[in-house]
């Protein structure tokens, strides 16, 4: 550094100081390992789970039509409108995104064994209840397809009540 005969730090001094600062630091920020990973879009992860619990919705469905009998019958159009949920939801995630897993992890299991009506029932009221949270994070036309899918869960719960099995 450059001393004035007063003892004190001169601009140039200073200022050199700065720069050299300024360089050394900006070396070592550098980092050595692999880049960050972009952080994933909020609306896209709330896709990505709205996804996964249709995929479970309507193989839970599946597995009521395992019977065969008139209430196999009679689930088919609810999951026939969870499928057509599920076509809409995918249709809103971006085109990048549409490749990337679910959130789900592993599939679900080969159905099984039959599920009753009071089951699918209890999902539907829970998938129900929980859009109106999920509405308040969401952008504007997936609130008004939460709505939509909300109401019509909604509607599942009142007419299962109705079936018998």
């Amino acid at each position: 550094m450059e001393h004035t005969s007063g003892g004190h730090l001169t601009r140039r001094a200073l200022l050199g100081t700065t720069v050299s600062g300024l360089i050394v630091s900006g070396c070592s920020s550098l980092s050595s390992g692999p880049p960050e990973r972009k952080p994933v879009d909020p609306q896209v992860a709330l896709l990505g789970s709205l996804i996964a619990a249709k995929e479970q919705m309507i193989a839970l469905y599946q597995r009521g039509t395992l019977s065969g009998d008139a209430t196999a019958t009679a689930l088919e159009p609810f999951q026939e409108r969870h499928a057509a949920h599920l076509a809409a939801f995918r249709k809103l995630l971006p085109p990048d995104a549409a490749s990337s897993p679910s959130p789900a992890g592993t599939p679900s299991p080969a159905p099984t064994s039959a599920v009753s009506v009071k089951k699918l029932r209890d999902a539907e009221r829970k998938a129900a209840a929980g859009r109106p949270a999920q509405m308040a994070t969401a952008s504007p036309a997936l609130a008004q397809l939460l709505a939509s899918v909300g109401a019509c869960e909604a509607v599942h719960v009142m007419a299962l009540g109705r079936l018998r099995g």
